[in-house]
Order: C-alpha cells, then sequence, then structure tokens
C-alpha cells in the first residue's frame, strides 16, 4: 500500500498550487486527479489577477491581497522548477461601471472619460465610469504547461486518469482507494472543483454534495487583431471583458449559466459576446474569431470559496472559487497548508469553513 502525509484530489490550480505548498515543507504528496491536470476551469480562465474588482465579494479582500503579495514568487518558483515561462501579459485594467451607473463619490483610481480613452484609444465611454487599476494578468495556460511539471519536480507524485472511489477516515489515519490502488494517508483534501460535490469522502451535512457545489458554465471566445498591439490593458466591465494576450489576440468572456456540466459552445452566445465587446470598443470589429470554448467553474451556494475542515478531523476541502481561482492560488495553498499542519491562517478564513452551510440546515 502507498502511503502519504497528503492525498489530494484535483490536479487543477488549487490541487497542484497547494501540493507545492506541500512539498516545500517536506510532506510527501500524492495529486490524484481523474482527468489530465489543469485541464478544465483552470485551463479555461481568463487569467485576470482581479483583486480589486469591485463585482468582487468584500469578504474576499484579504485573501486576495494575501494572493497578491504571493503571486511573484509562486510564479518563479514554479518557472524555475518547470523551466516553463509564465509572463505577465498586462499590467493595468480599466474598469467600468454598468452602463449608466457611477462609482461612489471619492472612490480611488477613477479617471475621467477623456483618461479612460487615453489609456484604451478607441474606447466608447458614454455613459460609463471608470478606474485605472495596477492589476495583472498572465495566459494561464502558460500556466497550464508549467504547473504539473513544477509540481512533480518539487517531489510530489502525481496520478493522472485516476478516480477516486472511496475515502474512509479512521483513527489517525485515512484510507483512500483509488482506480491505481490504496493509498494510506493523514490526510485528505478535496480540490475536485465543479465536481467536488461527487468525491467521496465527508458525510452528514459535511458531504459534498450537500454544500452546494455545483458548475456555473462560462462561455469565452478569443479574437484576433490585426494589430498586435492594439490593445495593451485589460478592459471589462460588469457585462463583460477584453483580456488581451500580446500578440493581437484578446480574450472575450464570459456568461454565467447554471447548465450542469454542459460544455457545448452556443453560436449565438458567442455572437452575443462579440458584440457586447464590440460596443465597448469598436475597434474589436476589425477582428476575427480564433476560438471559442467553456469553462466550469465551481460555484458554492454563498458565492465563496468552502477552505477547511470537513467535520471529521483528516478530511479536508479546498474548492468553490467560482470566477477566482487563478487569482486566490497562492494564498489558498498557503493557508490550506497551514491549517493542515496546525499554524494559524496567515488570514482569516472562519468565512470559508465548510462548516457554515452545516450550521445554515440545524
Amino acid at each position: 500500500m502507498k502511503r502519504a502525509d497528503i492525498v489530494i484530489a484535483g490536479g487543477g490550480i488549487i490541487g497542484l498550487s497547494t501540493a507545492l505548498e506541500l512539498v516545500a515543507e517536506g510532506l510527501r504528496v500524492v495529486v490524484v486527479e481523474r482527468g489530465r491536470p489543469m485541464n478544465e476551469a483552470s485551463w479555461a480562465a481568463a487569467g485576470m489577477l482581479a483583486s480589486h474588482d469591485p463585482e468582487n465579494p468584500p469578504i474576499l479582500e484579504a485573501l486576495s491581497e494575501l494572493s497578491i503579495r504571493l503571486y511573484p514568487a509562486f510564479l518563479e518558483r514554479v518557472q524555475a522548477l518547470s523551466g516553463q515561462s509564465i509572463p505577465l501579459r498586462t499590467r493595468r485594467a480599466l474598469q467600468g461601471t454598468r452602463a449608466g451607473e457611477h462609482f461612489a463619490a471619492g472612490t480611488p483610481c477613477l479617471v475621467d472619460a477623456a483618461q479612460a480613452r487615453d489609456t484604451v484609444p478607441g474606447l466608447n465611454s458614454e455613459g460609463r465610469q471608470f478606474l485605472l487599476l495596477d492589476e495583472d494578468s498572465l495566459d494561464p495556460r502558460d500556466l497550464c504547461r508549467a504547473l504539473p511539471r513544477a509540481v512533480a519536480a518539487a517531489g510530489a507524485e502525481l496520478q493522472e486518469e485516476t478516480t477516486v472511489l472511496s475515502v474512509k477516515a479512521s483513527g489517525q489515519r485515512v484510507a483512500v482507494e483509488t482506480t491505481q490502488g490504496m493509498i494510506d494517508a493523514g490526510h485528505f483534501l478535496n480540490c475536485c472543483g465543479a465536481w467536488s460535490g461527487g468525491l467521496p469522502g465527508a458525510t452528514g451535512d459535511f458531504a459534498p454534495d450537500r454544500l452546494g457545489i455545483e458548475p456555473r458554465k462560462g462561455q469565452l471566445v478569443t479574437v484576433q487583431m490585426p494589430d498586435p498591439d492594439s490593445l495593451r490593458n485589460v478592459v471589462r466591465t460588469p457585462e463583460t471583458y477584453l483580456v488581451p494576450r500580446g500578440d493581437g489576440r484578446i480574450v472575450i468572456g464570459a456568461t454565467l449559466e447554471r447548465a450542469g456540466f454542459d460544455k457545448a459552445v452556443d453560436s449565438d452566445v458567442v455572437q452575443t459576446l462579440v458584440d457586447e465587446a464590440c460596443a465597448l470598443w469598436p475597434p474589436l470589429t476589425a477582428a476575427r474569431v480564433v476560438d471559442t470554448w467553456v469553462g466550469l467553474r465551481p460555484g458554492s451556494g454563498d458565492g465563496l470559496p468552502l477552505l477547511g475542515n470537513c467535520g471529521e478531523d483528516r478530511l479536508w476541502m479546498a474548492t468553490g472559487h467560482f470566477r477566482n481561482g487563478i487569482l486566490l492560488a497562492p494564498a489558498t495553498a498557503r493557508v490550506m497548508r497551514q491549517l493542515l499542519t496546525g499554524e494559524p491562517p496567515e488570514v482569516p478564513v472562519q468565512s470559508f469553513t465548510p462548516a457554515r452551510f452545516a450550521a445554515a440546515k440545524g
């Protein structure tokens, strides 16, 4: 029987970032991934490190700020271990209101319409206000290529195309049965994203399928501009966003749909996304569509992550990051490592405990 200190189910950015954090502490980690690592929500993301997006719940602020502080060292380590480059694609974001709405008086980083158009030439600023934010973005597919290699190079074992069949906690150990055999572990961590609810493990009110985790479908589009330097900053409103990749490609997104595990692309929806983006930035009418895809974000009942214990001492969960998995990965890895090793979390995480849903049912 294989032995490990921690078994992580889920090879997306949350699971692999946490594995990287744990092996740095000398812990034996096995990551079990039912498909290919970094091939679901992580691969489908837009890659904005949007820690100051006004659409984010305010309670995420401390966790977001921790992630932003950790990101430079996180990327440096992943690049060093993998030998793969993960460049930042943009360094600023122009954040707009909904059409006809305004930011509160005195909001930091507020710019007038002329400044907004200077930042993004061709912008249709009519009826909106804008913030100019110091905010990075990356191409998640760079991270998708590099992070699994980094985790393996750091010493974690990554089992691809392997399914968790059962999880049984008993005393000081957890027996994890997979399609590759049994693993005797000290802890089990569910990082299966939108699939977390279908994973065996915790029972009763802490059973994953009772914690409100479900997929939230997002359709996205990549277009190619004739001029590779035509857009250099992220442009985002509550209705749409444009994320340049630095080579003339621009990602446009995204829908927010309750459609179960459906991953079909709807051509009418794609056209609506493009039309909305063109209305915000008319130069986009010169672009051609080069790719469309769907990501399944892990949503929770209140839109916040679930980070912590699942009612039994050795069963844990880190999921439900919704639209912020790329942003929150380094901070999630840090606080989960601290929780798993008995250290006080670096930032408050009481609001993210899975127990909040169990308490609400009581």
